[in-house]
């Protein structure tokens, strides 16, 4: 067992003082605000719980920067996309997905569900273990100190009923009884289940999805753009939400990524099945898809996560911050969310999405997860110190250490062996 006092710390509904944390095999066994323990190792700063990202595809990484040179469309981006998907193999992915998560790491997530459909070979093939490019994401994990959930993703079509072409037959298992029994040959601790979108998997086979996911975490790409509803539309008679309702997957396990462009009637939907909802505003405003109803999901019974997706940014700490700050440019109003509010997207429900309900909280019985703030950075100095430092002060940089289940695995000082790591990575994806 080893204690700590944190100096400051975030317990859930506010930050207190003095907080010794008794640690043993990797979960918090004692919390005690306004200790004065006679030995304990001192943690000095503002201290939350660890973040968890809920959204990422790890090989976008390798898109920043140079997405961003042109105007295009999410489309031309997608093509991009598919470029870099098309040069990876196993020891690429691992490569660059381990410097990503590692990334991830210094900016205070502990947690991340990868929305992984990469899984086979550049012609369709599947490896010798068809699982090799998932299992590669999951060392890569393991060897950066977090934790994933994989969310092994079917992607079966190009469009409403088109087949697969160029990079996408990388992504495609064929039907959904080879996905399934490729995900049931899948040897990881957390698996989770995806559909790309109502565009990459037909109506018709939605129900026998459903079947497959049973009580696993499902994800899912909606309505993020304008053009997926209006195919929708067309292909079936109602919007990605209805149809993803009729067909049985619209539950508490499942996690809406980006939920943009709704109607009142898929907002009522989503906010009866008390389903999460994933917000990604870096990559959403990147993408230039659109502000999603973030604070009408809430108040009709959604809960709130947040992801960095395609990695244009990995600050969560931004992506809490742009919640609110995108609502009051769509309304032309403040105030639609606190910072009490985005703390718990960013932690509690977070990992509660990803399935790790033990996960998210300073409390016994939780995870023993730490992120340490810089509360006298150029940044954070002079904010308060509390809840508002955190959500509309603080960003990735201020973060000094990071404690993943009980040990830790950032120290100030790391970020340039990651940028040097990422710096190499990436360069050879695009020689």
């Amino acid at each position: 067992m080893t204690a700590y006092l944190l100096e400051r710390a975030w317990l859930g509904d506010s930050f207190r003082d003095d907080v010794l944390v008794e640690v043993e095999q990797g979960r918090f066994t004692a919390v005690t605000p306004d200790a004065d323990p006679p030995r304990a190792v001192p943690v000095r700063g503002l201290v939350v719980p660890g973040l968890a990202n809920t959204h990422s595809h790890a090989f976008h990484r390798a898109l920043r920067g140079r997405t961003q040179r042109e105007r295009g469309t999410f489309w031309t981006w997608r093509d991009q996309m598919y470029d870099v998907a098309a040069r990876l193999d196993p020891e690429t992915y691992l490569a660059v997905a381990r410097a990503t998560y590692r990334e991830m790491a210094a900016a205070g997530i502990t947690c991340v569900g990868e929305f992984h459909y990469l899984h086979h070979q550049p012609d369709g093939t599947p490896y010798a273990d068809p699982n090799e490019m998932g299992l590669a994401l999951v060392q890569a994990a393991l060897e950066a100190g977090i934790r994933i959930t994989l969310l092994d993703t079917l992607y079966l079509s190009s469009g409403f009923g088109a087949p697969p072409q160029g990079a996408q037959v990388r992504y495609s298992d064929g039907s959904v009884g080879a996905w399934a029994a490729r995900v049931d040959r899948l040897e990881a601790a957390h698996v989770g289940t995806a559909v790309h979108s109502v565009r990459a998997v037909p109506a018709a086979d939605l129900g026998a999805v459903a079947a497959v996911v049973g009580d696993r975490p499902f994800h899912v790409h909606l309505s993020e753009q304008v053009a997926e509803n209006d195919g929708c539309l067309e292909a079936y008679g109602v919007t990605p939400t209805r149809l993803l309702d009729d067909h049985g997957l619209l539950g508490p396990a499942a996690t809406l990524v980006h939920a943009t462009h709704l109607t009142d009637d898929d907002i009522a939907l989503i906010g009866a099945a008390r389903a999460f909802v994933s917000f990604c505003p870096t990559t959403e405003r990147d993408l230039g898809d659109g502000i999603g109803p973030s604070r009408r999901l809430h108040d009709a019974g959604a809960r709130l996560t947040l992801g960095s997706d395609s990695h244009a940014v990995i600050d969560l700490f931004e992506e809490m911050r742009a919640v609110e700050l995108d609502e009051r440019l769509a309304t032309q109003q403040r105030g639609h969310w606190t910072a009490a509010e985005l703390v718990t997207a960013a932690t509690t429900d977070g990992h509660a999405s990803l399935g790790w309900d033990d996960a998210g909280a300073i409390a016994v019985g939780q995870r023993a997860d730490l992120v340490v703030l810089d509360p006298t950075s150029a940044r954070t100095a002079g904010t308060g110190r509390d809840e508002n430092t955190v959500v509309f002060a603080a960003a990735a940089e201020d973060v000094r250490r990071v404690m993943a289940d009980g040990r830790w695995i950032v120290e100030d000082g790391d970020r340039a062996a990651i940028g040097r790591a990422l710096d190499e990575v990436i360069g050879r994806i695009w020689e």
